[in-house]
């Protein structure tokens, strides 16, 4: 795995006496020896990158076994985990985005001025609340997680990501990654037929099945138009993605006003008596668990390039789908196996290209 610095800079701690150390004058004729990588400092960046690598795995992993845990307290609790999602991801950036008024007649903070119009965020905050509201509805219509999972892995390597890329952004792929799309597009489909084996299955499971299928393929279709979105805002007004994960929250609040007997439903299936306190710990932990696992992924592509980081990514939705197996029971077949494999290899393929 490639680790190297996306800038010039090197990530390694400075030495504050190195400078001047450098300038002392050499004799005619020295040799300048070349001291290679300190000791010291090559442990640091070790360090460093083990304890990134602990946030985006440790944190990701525990994120999907709080995620499939609470859906099995109860599966219809979909709308209330993204209303708590949105929510906890909103208070937690709020701070970033506020500002005194330099006003007298009033001390109460303001949103600082934006640098993107609030009308280009709109389309952005109806596109990935229906898109998360879907998945996390899926699982309500009989969806194992686990087929859920290699649905996400097919991310920015999918079929729907490719055609808009080329249509709306005027990309071209080469051969390679043409051919690792369709090995996507085929592990995915053998995916969604390998439905895991169990007692007879009436005509109504089936349909509902086909429903959760439909919902997470709307959820694809609709992560790509979001990433098309994203690409042509950070392309006429810079890099502003922490702008982007605040707005798309924030504005996405008073949807939930629409969902709140759903919400209710959801929140109060977790103050069963039998385990109260135990249910909401679990959602908290999905909540802060989420948290670390963004802040991993954050800094691993701060430090790494976009290949070590889709390795990594890859690398954590694999565990993740295995953890899912096995911890919880969902259902593996070698149908499931060949799907997930195509997906995980062809997502893999297409960065390397």
């Amino acid at each position: 795995m490639s680790l190297r610095k996306r800038s010039g800079k090197s990530h390694l701690p400075q030495d504050a006496g190195e400078n001047a150390v450098s300038e002392k004058p050499k004799a005619v004729g020295e040799r300048e020896v070349d001291p290679g990588i300190r000791p010291l400092h090559a442990a640091s960046s070790l360090v460093d990158y083990s304890f990134i690598l602990s946030l985006v795995l440790g944190g990701c992993c525990a994120n999907v076994w709080a995620y499939e845990q609470l859906l099995n307290i109860n599966p219809r609790i979909g709308s209330a985990l993204t209303f708590s999602q949105t929510l906890f991801i909103t208070i937690q950036t709020l701070p970033q985005f506020l500002t005194l008024s330099s006003s007298q007649q009033t001390l109460l903070p303001r949103l600082m001025p934006r640098q993107v119009p609030v009308r280009r965020w709109i389309l952005q905050v109806l596109v990935h609340t229906t898109g998360s509201l879907l998945n996390n509805w899926a699982f309500a219509f009989r969806v194992p997680l686990s087929i859920q999972i290699v649905f996400r892995s097919a991310g920015q390597s999918s079929a729907v990501s490719m055609l808009f890329g080329y249509f709306f952004l005027e990309r071209r792929y080469t051969p390679g990654q043409i051919t690792s799309v369709f090995s996507v597009s085929v592990g995915v489909i053998l995916t969604t037929l390998s439905r895991p084996s169990g007692p007879s299955k009436g005509s109504s499971e089936d349909y509902q099945y086909l429903i959760g299928i439909c919902m997470l393929t709307i959820s694809s279709l609709l992560t790509g138009v979001l990433g098309m979105l994203q690409e042509l805002t950070y392309r006429t007004y810079g890099p502003c993605w922490r702008e982007g994960v605040f707005y798309t929250h924030f504005l996405s609040l008073p949807i939930f006003l629409f969902l709140v007997p759903d919400i209710k439903q959801g929140l109060g299936s977790l103050s069963a008596p039998s385990s109260f306190s135990g249910h909401y710990i679990i959602m908290a932990g999905n909540l802060v668990t989420q948290l670390i696992c963004v802040a991993g992924v954050n800094r691993l592509t701060s430090q790494v390039s976009s290949v070590s980081t889709n390795l990594v990514l890859t690398t954590r939705k694999a565990i993740s789908l295995c953890f899912s197996v096995w911890w919880f029971g969902n259902g593996w077949n070698s149908q499931l196996g060949v799907g997930a494999m195509m997906v995980f290899v062809g997502s893999l393929l297409f960065t390397l290209q």
